[in-house]
């Protein structure tokens, strides 16, 4: 069985105030999780002090840690300044908090950058 989805805000950033951010959190039919981030205005990480090269998000797991499920993509449109990033993905443990981290490596196992954004527990 399917359920809702369910809509989590990031917290303003103290690291990049301008940045905002939703998940769409859902349970699919096989019992994963199925996370779908959206962040605008989310700085290019190599203008971060100390720079860095992009973005990883990461969930916390009540049993099993803390987990990379991916990097962040970034894109500008045609006729916006906009930065808009996202990440689609697919995880068999269930989040507890949501956090995107400046690293410089996607393939990092434990966060060690910055903390840019970040839920509360949900």
């Amino acid at each position: 069985m399917q359920s809702c989805a369910k809509k989590i805000t990031f917290n303003t950033s103290p690291v990049v105030p301008a940045a905002e951010g939703t998940v769409k959190l859902k349970n699919d039919n096989n019992g994963n999780y199925e996370l779908d981030l959206n962040v605008m205005h989310l700085a290019d990480p190599k203008r971060l002090n100390p720079s860095k090269q992009l973005y990883v998000v990461w969930i916390e797991t009540e049993q099993n840690g803390i987990k990379n499920v991916g990097q962040l993509k970034t894109s500008s449109g045609l006729f916006s300044k906009t930065l808009k990033s996202s990440l689609k993905t697919i995880s068999s443990f269930k989040p507890n908090r949501i956090f995107i981290t400046a690293e410089d490596n996607a393939n990092t196992q434990y966060p060690g950058g910055q903390t840019v954004l970040n839920t509360d527990n949900f």
